[in-house]
């Protein structure tokens, strides 16, 4: 028999996450019926998700998941009606161990795991406090900041990796090679044997 639910929330939903798509399990207030659904990655799915939520239940709506930041939990911070209580994965995969005698994992089952730590043990999950939207915005700028500097790091050795292969000379020339005037230099002269035909003052005009 599953416990209903207090009236505190309208409903409770277990979430298991993941890139490209998340797993819900939703249990309504007063009652012990369970819907299981799976969430499209993107922020507009998210945001009609939520309105729809919004719409059959009102507020507030209680949420758990494994994650207290990224992209998930800013969007579903947005809305004022989501009070989201994230729990440490750790946490998560022991209770899995003891109502699971198998330890298999799969994403509905971890979803429903979620679902009823909120329904037995919400006194002993803090829920998420929501930041400023300035907070929010610098936070995001942040996040941005550090994928942009992976991707340039990434790209960087790739190229490098490339001209070590045919055009090591340029490599020597330049002491750092994520600037715009190597860029430039090499779609000028992409080869050694480019480089060999410039004048010594094309060159030095280039620098």
């Amino acid at each position: 028999m599953k416990p209903a639910i207090e009236p505190s929330f309208t409903a409770l939903v277990g979430i298991d996450w993941s890139d490209r798509k998340h797993d819900f399990c939703l249990q309504a207030a007063g009652s012990s019926q369970r819907e299981f659904g799976v969430l499209v990655h993107s922020p507009e799915a998210i945001t009609l998700w939520a309105k729809a939520l919004y719409r059959r239940f009102g507020g507030p709506i209680a949420v758990c998941l494994e994650i207290a930041k990224g992209p998930l939990v800013h969007a579903l911070q947005r809305h004022e009606f989501i009070v989201l209580f994230p729990v440490n994965p750790a946490t998560l995969a022991k209770y899995r161990e003891a109502f699971v005698p198998s330890r298999a994992k799969d994403d509905p089952t971890d979803a429903q795991i979620a679902l009823e730590l909120l329904l037995r043990h919400r006194d002993k999950l803090q829920p998420l406090q929501p930041q400023s939207a300035d907070m929010r915005t610098l936070a995001t700028l942040v996040e941005q900041r550090r994928l942009l500097v992976g991707d340039k790091t990434r790209i960087t050795n790739r190229l490098s990796s490339t001209l070590k292969e045919y055009f090591p000379q340029a490599l020597d020339c330049f002491e750092h090679r994520d600037t715009v005037l190597f860029c430039d230099f090499l779609q000028r002269w992409p080869s050694l044997k480019h480089a060999k035909r410039a004048r010594q003052a094309t060159l030095r005009a280039f620098f």
